[in-house]
């Protein structure tokens, strides 16, 4: 594997005091909440929404429901391709971390939460744009998502990576509402009922480019399954705590960007087709704004043209070449 290319590791711990880098992608849903008026009580709300899920989830030896708090932090990997000192922001993740009240001690959770990518803002909202502007028909661009797999996978398989966490990333994400979903018969005590789609989306092949392999489940008292991309076996590689950690995150933090689909008046049935028209749903108390993240994603991803595509052109597409893992 070609190790040219080095990695760093910021870290900041997301509570109500948090307050965005200058680096930070203004989009990702932990920054959007973090500005305005109510910044502190967005935080706050939020956080209790993800300790609440957490012990309603983990409800064994814990009759209070008030066993455990979960403690995030945001990671920031910035990528040196030069060797010169000069990095980019190239990936942006949540590490949870499992705070047990009755023992005292602090367990480690999984990182790869609220994954987030100035490459991948480029690839969807600046190449994929582009190449289908003026076209009847839609199409993805040659050897799209290439780059940014190989780049993800570098800095997994890195040495930076290892020295920091002790297991692969699991990033949960929202299911598509232009695919159809169908139960199936199997069932997780943690991850609940599990799900499959009828084809495969642009984010499934995506993120298989980076490696990861995608499945659905739909824990207990959630409203629409959410989707878990994952190295290796993702019901054997992780214990429950670690996965609800992961699941009261996520799920917290999708009932306020999609409520429509994650905090609906009706869960979703044998066959699900998710709706982001759909009125029946619950407005959380948290302020957040979706109209802004929509049109910044675009700003994001020509930054990244601008500051990182462009710039080191030759050198990445020399380093993607060659590049075997």
């Amino acid at each position: 594997m070609n190790t040219d290319f080095t990695f760093a590791i910021k870290s900041i711990r997301f509570d109500e005091n948090y307050l965005p880098s200058d680096t930070t992608r203004i989009t990702t849903n932990f920054a959007n909440l973090a500005r305005g008026e109510r910044r502190q009580e967005n935080l706050r709300n939020t956080l209790k929404m993800i300790d609440n899920r957490f012990n309603a989830l983990a409800h064994w030896d814990n009759p209070k429901g008030d066993r455990y708090t979960v403690e995030l932090d945001i990671i920031s990997v910035d990528i040196n391709v030069e060797g010169n000192g000069h990095t980019f922001p190239s990936i942006e993740i949540l590490k949870t971390s499992i705070v047990d009240r009755n023992t005292n001690k602090r367990i480690e959770g999984i990182v790869g939460n609220n994954f987030s990518s100035y490459v991948r803002d480029y690839d969807f909202s600046v190449r994929l744009l582009e190449h289908n502007k003026n076209k009847t028909t839609f199409s993805i661009p040659e050897n799209f998502g290439d780059l940014h797999g190989k780049l993800f996978k570098s800095f997994v398989n890195s040495s930076t990576y290892s020295e920091h966490f002790t297991k692969p990333p699991v990033i949960c994400l929202s299911v598509s509402d232009n695919k159809t979903y169908h139960q199936t018969e199997n069932q997780h005590p943690v991850l609940g009922v599990e799900y499959q789609p009828n084809e495969s989306s642009l984010t499934e092949q995506y993120f298989k480019k980076m490696g990861l392999s995608v499945r659905y489940f739909m824990p207990i008292n959630s409203a629409a399954p959410l989707a878990f991309y994952f190295f290796g076996d993702l019901l054997s590689d992780y214990t429950n705590l670690e996965l609800i950690s992961t699941i009261s995150t996520m799920e917290t933090f999708q009932k306020i960007y999609r409520p429509e689909i994650y905090n609906a008046n009706a869960a979703a049935g044998t066959c699900y087709q998710p709706n982001l028209k759909n009125q029946d749903h619950s407005l959380t108390r948290i302020v957040y704004d979706r109209e802004e993240r929509s049109r910044l994603a675009i700003l994001q991803g020509k930054f990244a043209e601008e500051h990182f595509i462009k710039p080191h052109q030759t050198i990445l597409e020399r380093w993607s070449a060659s590049f075997a893992l």
